[in-house]
């Protein structure tokens, strides 16, 4: 597919129909250079996302990658689509679409700047210092400009990119997810240590789930890499695909793409395997970056029913081998008070949103200023109840 292209004084703007026609390298360095890259910008994981049809117009995402080059250098780029819909973006504009249908406007298709189905903060803006970004900033709503669409959104900032699109004028909207932090100045060294930083409640609730899990027979299996093997792929996408099946849905993502994943980027995956005796009951994958430091609870399934069988697999397994491996921080995903009782604690999310229409832009941006006192408030008295002991000595 042949990208659209602009020439400005000094560089160039094109607008490509699919990742596989930017050239993964340039795309690749100039990730690792932001202050918040993580693999879900990564060239393979958004080519397989395309290359899979998981992510694609067909299913909603036409890709519209946009790159800005200087003397035939990358010099920037974001990765954005034109969705038809709001499906797998973890940031909820329905209302918005509704008050734009009972107008008689269209509100689809829309500009979207996010990795798809991935709720996951930050970088989304890849640039070659600020300057760079700006012009990034601007292409972006250039590109809404032209293509008449009624609104652009980009998605769970990193705070430079949230800087660079406040700059330009774009109304912040602010949300909340929970995550758990390594304590940097006193360390906590494995999921026993953890237990004891939590309250005398938080750490006996946990006990009683874990033994429960291990009383009804369910032991795990760790498997890192290029050790998960077909078969264990296999047998955890039946479990994603059950997990959808349950609340009468469809998975975003097909068995290719999870072929691609072990094929190009193994190095990135965890997977923990539930079973009773030798045979396989469940199955969670998490995503890690291991030079950062960094785990991301992704996806679960059970082909039975086991009693807190969901907690130990997405939470205390994966916090534990956190742990044991030195990681630094997990991300417990979208939403989710209960995460708190499992000692992740409430961390502030933004986005960025712009809408052609002024009436609504204003409208907008009053709701999100009331919103996002809502949310701060909301923030402030999570971290009053956090789980863990005041005094993390344990005194």
């Amino acid at each position: 597919m042949t990208p659209s292209q602009t020439t400005e004084k000094d560089y160039v703007i094109r607008v490509h129909g699919e990742p596989g026609a930017i050239d993964a390298l340039a795309w690749n360095g100039l990730l690792a250079m932001q202050p918040s890259p993580t693999p879900f910008l990564r060239h393979e994981y958004l080519s397989a996302l395309h290359d899979s049809g998981s992510a694609v117009p067909a299913t909603g995402w036409a890709p519209q990658f946009l790159t800005l080059e200087a003397d035939g250098r990358l010099e920037a780029a974001a990765a954005l689509y034109l969705k038809s819909h709001s499906y797998g973006e973890y940031v909820f504009d329905w209302a918005w679409a509704d008050a734009y249908r009972r107008h008689g406007l269209r509100y689809y298709p829309k500009l979207l700047g996010a990795p798809p189905f991935t709720p996951v903060p930050g970088t989304r803006l890849l640039a070659r210092g600020p300057a760079w970004r700006e012009r990034l900033v601007a292409a972006i709503g250039g590109l809404a400009r032209e293509a008449r669409l009624s609104s652009a959104h980009v998605l769970f900032l990193a705070d430079d990119d949230r800087a660079a699109f406040e700059q330009a004028g774009w109304m912040i909207r602010h949300g909340v997810q929970f995550h758990w932090t390594q304590d940097a100045e006193r360390p906590i060294a494995d999921f026993a240590g953890l237990l004891a930083r939590l309250q005398r409640d938080k750490r006996k609730k946990i006990q009683q789930e874990r033994r429960r899990v291990a009383e009804q027979g369910v032991h795990f299996t760790i498997h890192e890499g290029a050790a998960i093997t077909e078969p264990l792929w296999d047998f955890f996408y039946r479990c994603y695909t059950l997990t959808y099946a349950a609340h009468h849905s469809t998975p975003y993502l097909t068995r290719d793409f999870f072929a691609a994943m072990a094929a190009t980027m193994p190095e990135h995956w965890v997977m923990f395997v539930a079973r009773r005796g030798v045979a396989p009951i469940a199955a969670s994958l998490i995503a890690v970056d291991a030079g950062r430091g960094a785990a991301w609870g992704r996806y679960w399934g059970c082909t039975e029913a086991v009693s807190c069988l969901h907690f130990e697999a997405c939470y205390y397994q994966p916090l534990a081998w956190c742990l044991a491996n030195g990681y630094r921080r997990f991300e417990g995903g979208a939403q989710g008070e209960h995460k708190m009782a499992r000692g992740l604690l409430p961390v502030a999310t933004s986005s960025a949103h712009w809408l052609r229409d002024e009436r609504f832009a204003a409208a907008v941006a009053d709701f999100l200023a009331g919103e996002g006192a809502g949310i701060g408030q909301y923030v402030d008295e999570l971290r009053e109840h956090s789980p863990f002991k005041a005094d993390p000595a344990g005194r």
